[in-house]
């Protein structure tokens, strides 16, 4: 079969993406429908999805046993490893020239336009938050990453976080005395473990899922809630890859607990609410701040672009976390959290 990749990422008709997120998904969890929790989806959605990929291919990619759920065929796998190599070499580049189109974009739009460009680590509350302002245009990213597109040009605004309170660890103490940055003290959250009903094996330090070899689910390079995990692995004295799992990587508390919920996994970070809404027990960790820093030291509240816009999403946050378990208004002050 003659292979046909179009210049816009798609190949034989298929979105690369959606289509590698599918088959990834497939190969980490034990059913379509475990897949479907993970991607956020429609078991209805993942299954269209799955008949268009295996109708385009000519192939069956998936196999369904009784008893067994779903698996992937070994033209399935294949597939699903040839395009986890193509997505590692084309992210970047696709990356660089969507940020680069979208800016393009942007520039021939009308000057008056009050759209706010937030990168910001993965968090429910401010997701939901962001939802309800149009005029915020979110992108969900790792800590680093967020602070990366930041410094880049490409987000007026960028959301991070970090298990530590004061004083900031590297990298994040830099933001706090750079002069171009102002820095916001947006929420406090609880984190913690996120593990089967019952705690069945107890689990409440690293240290226990390495004596009981646990399988661990680990969230991206550069996430805040990573940052955390091998802060604490390094306070226990382990190492990071010594933790059965902690190279799977997932980008959201959700697909973390769907991982766990599914039994595909034992254990993993996230905050109280999203254990809840999958059946999980919860062992907390502690509370961090997340923060949102914003090239530039005007006003927030001022009626200005982009700088209003965050005025508003300041107030429908702080609004949001006063009456959501798990978070809190931050305890750091906006005068200790930006120096300059």
């Amino acid at each position: 079969m003659r292979v046909t990749l179009q210049a816009d990422g798609d190949v034989q008709g298929l979105s690369l993406g959606p289509t590698f997120a599918l088959l990834d998904a497939l190969a980490r969890t034990p059913s379509l429908l475990a897949a479907a929790r993970v991607l956020e989806i429609s078991y209805r959605s993942a299954w269209s999805r799955l008949g268009a990929i295996e109708g385009a291919l000519g192939n069956r990619v998936v196999v369904k046993t009784k008893g067994h759920g779903t698996t992937l065929t070994p033209y399935g796998r294949a597939m699903h490893a040839s395009l986890a190599e193509t997505m590692q070499r084309l992210g970047p580049v696709l990356a660089s020239e969507e940020a680069r189109l979208t800016d393009a974009l942007r520039s021939l739009a009308a000057p008056a336009s009050r759209r706010l460009r937030l990168a910001a680590s993965h968090d429910p509350l401010l997701i939901d938050a962001a939802a309800g302002l149009p005029d915020v245009e979110l992108n969900v990213a790792g800590s680093l990453d967020a602070l990366a597109r930041l410094r880049a040009g490409s987000a007026d605004a960028a959301g991070f976080h970090y298990g530590a309170r004061t004083p900031a660890p590297a990298p994040f103490d830099a933001l706090f005395v750079d002069r171009e940055i102002a820095v916001y003290p947006l929420f406090d959250r609880e984190q913690g473990f996120m593990v089967p009903p019952g705690n069945p094996h107890g689990v409440a330090s690293v240290s226990d899922i390495a004596r009981e070899r646990l399988r661990f689910v680990n969230r991206q390079r550069g996430a805040g809630t990573r940052i955390w995990f091998e802060r604490l692995c390094a306070e226990a004295g382990l190492a990071p890859e010594s933790i059965p799992g902690s190279g799977t990587e997932e980008f959201t508390h959700q697909a973390v607990a769907a991982l766990i919920a599914t039994g595909s996994a034992d254990v993993g970070m996230g905050t109280p609410g999203v254990a809840a809404r999958f059946g999980l027990a919860f062992h907390s960790l502690g509370w961090e701040t997340y923060f949102l820093a914003v090239r530039g030291r005007g006003d927030p509240g001022a009626d200005a672009s982009p700088l209003g816009t965050l005025g508003q999403l300041l107030g429908a946050v702080a609004e949001a976390a006063g009456a959501t378990p798990g978070y809190a208004a931050p305890t750091l002050a906006y005068q200790s959290a930006v120096c300059g």
